[in-house]
């Protein structure tokens, strides 16, 4: 474990597991948890000989809780200075959820030969917010909703998301873990509230449709069908249509948090990607 410290000051907290010369395999978080998200994939890809590195985005987490940057551009440049700091070659970046988003904007930029492949599960892009460019988005006010619940009482905020929509959870028939939705709260109330309100913003309201056309790597795009969430058809097969180089896994059923309830599924998967 260690931290980066960026151009503004902010630190950035992350974990790089390992054989040194192992394929490099960086995962980035969704809203508004850590990289303690990605134990079971670490664990998995660890066993396999890769090095696997996890960061805090900045205000979450064990990162520093800056006033500012918590939008794209900077949770970019934040994994840039991490990875020049790390000088990764030939990475594999993954990310769920607005993570996904975060990975979506860095490879779009990254120095040549920083990525050899990348991965977006349950990830927001294209762009999650309803308009009349994207009709069968998220209406706005869904995610003022969550401004409201976050300010009024995040502590149960954190708490009704996991044991709901973000697990599937809800849905008749649902094996519960206690276990699952505790850790999601332990991680989210780690960070800073003003750094996950502002996050809302750039989750939702970003759009990511350019940096998707400019990506040349190859990036598998895998996403639940009863992801209650980042809503299937509005954006995995919406992405896949913009990326040169991307490949579309559909996962019948599967919620938003497929990662953590199905890693058995996942797991094979993206190894299988990421040695393909």
């Amino acid at each position: 474990m260690g931290t980066v410290t960026t151009s503004d000051g902010t630190t950035i907290f992350y974990k790089d597991w390992g054989p040194r010369d192992g394929q490099p395999i960086v995962f980035h978080h969704g809203w508004p948890l850590t990289a303690d998200d990605w134990d079971n994939q670490m664990l998995f890809f660890l066993a396999h000989g890769c090095r696997v590195i996890a960061h805090d985005r900045r205000g979450h987490g064990r990162s520093g809780q800056p006033t500012t940057g918590h939008e794209m551009d900077t949770y970019a440049a934040d994994v840039a200075a991490l990875t020049d700091a790390l000088d990764l070659q030939g990475a594999v970046h993954i990310g769920h959820s607005t993570g996904g988003g975060e990975v979506a904007r860095y490879v779009a930029r990254a120095k040549p030969g920083r990525v050899a492949k990348a991965v977006l599960v349950g990830a927001v892009p294209p762009v999650m917010v309803k308009s009349e460019s994207n009709p069968g988005g998220t209406p706005i006010e869904v995610f003022d909703e969550f401004r409201v619940s976050l300010a009024a009482n995040r502590a149960q905020f954190y708490i009704d998301i996991p044991s709901g929509p973000f697990y599937g959870f809800n849905r008749d028939g649902a094996e519960v873990s206690q276990g699952l939705i505790d850790n999601w709260w332990r991680q989210g109330m780690m960070g800073a509230a003003n750094a996950h309100y502002e996050c809302i913003k750039a989750f939702s309201e970003t759009d990511f449709t350019e940096d998707l056309q400019q990506i040349d790597v190859p990036v598998l795009v895998a996403h639940g069908t009863d992801d209650q969430v980042v809503p299937y058809a509005d954006s995995a097969p919406l992405s896949v249509q913009l990326l040169k180089h991307g490949t579309l896994k559909s996962y019948e059923g599967l919620p938003h948090g497929m990662l953590t309830t199905h890693p058995e599924v996942l797991n094979p998967d993206l190894l299988e990607f990421v040695n393909s």
